[in-house]
């Protein structure tokens, strides 16, 4: 209930309680009474008592849960405040167009093993499809589905279904031949963290189940993380790994942020919506509808695409409910039945595993597709491995002389130089905004104000107010960078990693109760919440008592 109205009724019911009549046990009224026993008056006191304790109990009750939602809330805005060009798992509402959506809608994306023809590049909000499938049954399935999610259904929902179900045979045939193998995984996942298995549906419609889908805004992933969205759930991201193609990983990751998007919006097709646009572009259509908080409410409110997630949500989850309805048969797609998961803690490269062990090269890459250059980084931090079962037992025996096999020949200095030297590979573009200076914006992307000179061809620190900076997050890719600048590539790295060095000063801060990350980096001047995570090496959740590093940026 909104906090405001409660104190409203809350007043409301005292004025009543306070001024009604009260009858005695004879059922006399205070009108009829001109005077008032002593016990009277105390029995009166202490019911108006209870009634005052239990309202400010609830307030109480209310006002902290608002507290914690506001604490989410501020963690996933700060995306949007903070990534103009590309805001949570979307863009802003000026820069989306259908070109740079990441919604995969357009479902052109496919897993390797799967093959490469296109579907049929429908205008849904033009197109309008017939079906023999009279409406009385549509509804009927999707109310028998039981859904915890609410699948709505006209129209235009009805425009999804039969693109799903009817226009898209052969696809969906693939999709559902990889659903066999994830959605197991998945639901297992969503249950975890205790949000509605039919969220599935979501990796269906983000990238038709393609652990290696990149879209064109920079999305990637089976999920379709952007990168700052990725790093804020906990998902590594450099230049040998990044986690946003781990199908694991990243669905935990959605889990979460869908869980935070249900929290801050107390609707799941607006969590659904925002998973595609942003919360920052739903939270601004629910602004423009008046305050409205459903979907079809909001509807023309929300970018073009967007519109069309929520049903094409629901046409997916019909679909591969009623797919033999539809005559439409799951493909075998070759995945082990069963995969098992080693630790490893020193460098290690797939053809070392290949050669050795025997599991198929391309086992492993569809197996760990984090691993952008087939070398699994362990003398760093501990990372996973995932191998079919059948080749569990050459592993073992074969473990210990898996890491020295051609070493020098895998590991060259040169090239795991020129891999570090790729940083993260991430492309982006930071629009300048009032009373932005180079210095700050080098902190926040962790580069040097050099390099940022020298990949926008800058002669002085002089921006303005609008200009667009190119940035590649971790340092410039090796493509970018000259053998005439290799000098000054390295000055700049050193000048850069002296700001968010591990060993730089820092300020001990204990989190208190209501406390986020976004709130506490505005205590410090020139430090964001991302800092703040990179220099501790945390998620973005953090709990009271927890003692954090606030590093002393320069």
């Amino acid at each position: 209930m909104n906090l405001t109205k409660l104190h409203f009724i809350t007043g409301v019911m005292l004025v009543l309680l306070m001024t009604a009549p009260v009858k005695d046990a004879f059922g006399d009224t205070r009108q009829d009474k001109t005077r008032k026993t002593k016990i009277q008056l105390q029995r009166e006191n202490g019911r108006l008592r209870e009634v005052i304790d239990s309202l400010e109990s609830a307030l109480a009750g209310y006002e902290k849960d608002r507290r914690i939602n506001d604490s989410i809330a501020d963690e996933i805005m700060d995306l949007y405040d903070e990534n103009e060009d590309k805001s949570a798992a979307g863009l802003n509402p000026e820069d989306y167009t259908a070109d740079v959506s990441d919604s995969l809608l357009n479902i052109w994306y496919l897993h390797n093993q799967v093959s490469s023809r296109e579907v049929p590049d429908y205008d849904m909000d033009s197109m309008k499809f017939e079906s023999n499938v009279p409406d009385e049954v549509y509804i009927s399935r999707l109310k028998a589905m039981g859904s915890y999610i609410p699948l709505p259904y006209n129209d235009i929902v009805k425009n999804y279904i039969i693109l799903y179900s009817e226009k898209m045979n052969d696809r969906m045939s693939e999709i559902l031949g990889l659903c066999r193998y994830y959605m197991p995984l998945f639901e297992e996942i969503l249950n975890e963290h205790d949000v509605p298995e039919e969220l599935k549906a979501m990796a269906v419609i983000e990238s038709a189940m393609n652990p290696q889908a990149v879209s064109r805004a920079g999305a990637k992933g089976m999920w379709q993380f952007m990168y700052s969205t990725a790093k804020i759930y906990g998902l590594h991201i450099d230049s040998f790994v990044d986690e946003r193609f781990d199908p694991i990983k990243s669905a935990h990751a959605a889990a979460e942020y869908l869980k935070d998007a249900y929290n801050i919006f107390g609707d799941w097709n607006l969590a659904i919506a925002s998973y595609n646009c942003g919360a920052g572009n739903v939270n601004r259509a629910i602004r423009r509808s008046g305050g409205k908080r459903n979907f079809w409410d909001i509807y023309h409110y929300l970018p073009r695409e967007t519109r069309g997630y929520v049903p094409a949500f629901v046409g997916a989850l019909y679909t591969m409910t009623y797919y033999k309805e539809h005559g439409i048969e799951p493909k075998a797609i070759e995945m082990p039945a069963v995969v098992d998961t080693f630790h490893i803690n020193k460098m290690l490269h797939f053809k070392q595993v290949s050669t050795l062990a025997g599991v198929p090269e391309e086992q492993l890459k569809n197996l760990n597709p984090q691993y952008r250059h087939e070398i699994i980084p362990g003398n760093e931090r501990e990372y996973i491995l995932r191998i079919p079962h059948e080749y569990a037992n050459s592993f073992i025996d074969h473990e210990d002389s898996l890491y020295a096999y051609k070493a020098d020949e895998y590991f060259n200095p040169v090239v795991i130089k020129k891999i570090k030297d790729g940083g993260d590979g991430e492309r982006i573009i930071h629009r300048v905004r009032s009373g932005e200076v180079l210095g700050r914006i080098a902190i926040r992307y962790h580069v040097s104000v050099s390099q940022i000179k020298r990949w926008n061809g800058l002669r002085s620190d002089n921006i303005r107010v609008g200009q667009r900076l190119v940035i590649y997050r971790g340092g410039a890719p090796s493509s970018a960078s000259s053998a005439k600048s290799s000098s000054a590539t390295a000055s700049s790295a050193k000048a850069s990693s002296s700001t968010v060095d591990k060993n730089a000063d820092y300020t001990i801060y204990v989190v208190k109760s209501g406390d986020s990350l976004y709130n506490i980096a505005k205590n410090y001047p020139g430090v964001s919440a991302q800092n703040i995570m990179d220099f501790n090496g945390i998620g973005s959740k953090i709990k009271p008592g927890m003692k954090i590093r606030i590093p002393k940026l320069k």
